[in-house]
């Protein structure tokens, strides 16, 4: 969930390419049309729409990045693998965020940043071939997550071998963008509220994808610029949104991507993303809605109800779902309980119910015949991915790994060891040393 969380490089011989790659056409202009235009629907409303035109500025450049790094051997697995080939595949909400641009990147400069080194230790405990790193703050040279890989992931923690991940994507996301008008009607232009995706500065609470394989980044799709007005029927609250803002708030509360990764002869597509929590708002259920709609935008992406998606276009324009028959994985925090929490559960369920993908339902160690347990001692759902501190209550499954009903599962489970058990300490605590969401992970049979 996106909060309010806070809290010499060692020089690796390697060759680092950054490629643009997916990058929508005249992204900066959508940005300055983007501001321009809400800025004039509040000044409308306030009889100054003469001044419209200098309420908006052109924003930084960002972009998407792909990372290949070519290194020597890589490093091995830090859990033993079976002889026929497997893919194990993670998403972790790391609330790896900062208050302020750019404080992130300070704190991976150095291997010394107690809450990073805690979660790259549940990664190098885990071992994932690919991992989705939700709440990440996006930086447009791509040097956090740089830095969180250098410093940390290839780095043994507490004795756990390094991993290493030859291949990373970020892009922009619509978090910290001001909209230039009061989207949350307080009367008051301006803040994280009112920024296209909630957020002090752009980027903040982004993602990061590592894989151990390559991706196609020829065909990576995202989908940051598409405009809810343009689902069918929506939950866009018209009563709460003027119609200037409505045709310029996109949907994506950061984005939603598509990345395509070539293991072997087989391509997977990540399907990533991470949906406004579905809290914070007013009566007009601003989140509420907002996370609904998200999530049905992944389950349309992939073909829900007999091609429901044709509505679908990416930031470079192209139209249409993902291609029928593909080989999928829904990674990300989608904020999201089937059964608890302050979600509209609707989008959640329907995705779950999807014939063209499998539920896993990863689980989280504990005693025999006992549940997962809550900060307060209360016990909680098994299936439960993330603990926000309200005993039972708040124990939520909100974190996915979905794979199409085309791949094979070996196994799933939630990285939340009991007390006492190790690795436990890494999860405990309030706050804890890591954060308070849990590892996921599914394995994948890739033999078929």
């Amino acid at each position: 969930m996106a909060g309010g969380r806070r809290k010499k490089n060692r020089r690796v011989d390697k060759i680092l390419t950054y490629r643009k790659v997916g990058k929508a056409p005249n992204v900066e202009k959508v940005r300055y049309l983007i501001r321009s235009a809400a800025a004039a629907a509040t000044l409308a409303v306030l009889g100054l729409g003469a001044l419209a035109p200098a309420q908006a500025h052109a924003m930084t450049e960002a972009r998407p990045i792909a990372m290949e790094m070519d290194h020597g051997a890589a490093i091995p697995h830090a859990e033993p693998r079976g002889v026929t080939p497997g893919l194990r595949v993670a998403t972790f909400n790391a609330s790896l965020n900062r208050p302020r641009p750019g404080q992130l990147v300070s704190d991976l400069a150095t291997p010394r940043d107690a809450q990073a080194r805690a979660v790259a230790q549940i990664v190098q405990r885990t071992a994932p071939d690919v991992l989705l790193l939700n709440e990440f703050d996006y930086d447009a040279e791509g040097a956090a997550a740089a830095a969180f890989k250098d410093n940390y992931l290839a780095r043994s923690q507490d004795g756990q071998p390094p991993i290493d991940y030859p291949h990373m994507y970020l892009a922009p996301s619509n978090t910290g963008i001001p909209s230039g008008a009061d989207l949350d009607g307080n009367g008051i232009v301006g803040g994280p509220s009112d920024a296209l995706g909630y957020g002090d500065f752009e980027g903040q609470y982004g993602m990061v994808l590592f894989s151990k394989y390559p991706m196609d980044t020829a065909n990576i799709r995202t989908f940051q610029n598409f405009l809810w007005r343009d689902m069918p029927h929506s939950q866009l609250p018209t009563g709460h949104y003027p119609e200037l803002v409505r045709s310029i708030l996109p949907l994506t509360s950061k984005s939603m991507w598509d990345v395509p990764i070539n293991v072997g002869e087989k391509t997977i597509h990540v399907i990533a993303a991470h949906p406004t929590p579905p809290v914070f708002d007013g009566p007009e259920k601003r989140n509420r809605t907002r996370n609904h709609d998200e999530i049905r935008l992944i389950n349309d992406y992939l073909g829900a109800q007999g091609g429901s998606g044709g509505y679908i276009y990416d930031d470079a324009g192209n139209r249409g779902p993902l291609a029928p028959g593909s080989d999928f994985v829904v990674l990300g925090d989608l904020n999201s309980d089937p059964s608890a929490g302050d979600s509209d559960p609707a989008a959640i369920r329907a995705l779950l119910a999807n014939p063209l993908l499998v539920d896993p339902l990863p689980t989280t160690q504990r005693e025999s015949g006992t549940s997962a347990r809550g900060l307060a001692g209360v016990s909680g759902s098994v299936l439960g991915t993330a603990d926000f501190g309200r005993g039972g209550a708040g124990v939520l499954r909100v974190d996915y790994v979905l794979p199409a009903a085309t791949l094979g599962v070996r196994g799933s489970g939630v990285y939340w060891p009991r007390a006492g058990s190790p690795g436990a300490g890494l999860v405990s605590g309030r706050p804890p040393a890591s954060s308070d969401h849990r590892l996921v992970w599914i394995e994948l049979d890739l033999q078929g």
